[in-house]
């Protein structure tokens, strides 16, 4: 066989051998004696024939664009690993990508594995703890100065005493006050404080 079969041909333009049938059919491909195909002679005959608005092209793959959080989400990856990180504008390769996804899936995997063990909680879970605690301490903190007043107010009129030598009283209720104000003006400076728990 000095050519190709219609099967080789076929694979060589990309077509179907029924089409290599019908193109041998219209005497538009080149045959040596032995009813092989000429290739190159094939091709020059039918480049001459075929109509171009005939012709199908293949379809273009078709290939969405890649979102720029995930390229930054793989530059992120990558850069937290200590890996090489694509330059600005200059496009992820497929092996970085490849890289990110599976540093991405080991770090879920351990992730996974601390909630397993106890050791990672929810988020709503830590939020909800948080609050709760810093309500109890609030609320320790508000109820403090009635505690506390009678206690500091007795021990400051035993320790101290004016000009005269006369010992100076300090009332429980007006010292409950004074600690009442600055003790809330603490609070208020403290709920100002705004935890992130990102």
């Amino acid at each position: 066989m000095q050519g190709m079969s219609e099967r080789q041909y076929a694979a060589h333009v990309g077509l179907s051998r029924g089409a290599i049938q019908k193109a041998k059919t219209a005497e538009r491909l080149v045959l040596y004696l032995d009813g092989s195909i000429n290739a190159a002679a094939s091709d020059a005959r039918r480049a001459e024939t075929t109509d171009p608005s005939k012709t199908r092209k293949p379809p273009a793959p078709k290939l969405k664009p890649v979102p720029e959080a995930a390229v930054a989400a793989v530059g992120d990856t990558l850069r937290e690993q200590g890996l090489a990180v694509p330059a600005v504008g200059g496009g992820t390769t497929f092996l970085q990508a490849k890289t990110a996804n599976e540093v991405l899936k080991a770090q879920e995997r351990r992730i996974r594995l601390q909630k397993l063990k106890g050791e990672l909680i929810e988020r709503a879970r830590a939020l909800a703890l948080v609050f709760r605690l810093a309500r109890e301490e609030r609320d320790a903190w508000v109820n403090w100065p009635a505690r506390a007043a009678a206690l500091m107010a007795a021990e400051l009129s035993a320790s101290f005493s004016d000009t005269t030598g006369q010992q100076i009283t300090v009332e429980p209720a007006a010292m409950q006050k004074v600690l009442e104000k600055h003790v809330r003006a603490h609070l208020d400076e403290l709920a100002e404080v705004r935890p992130d728990f990102r």
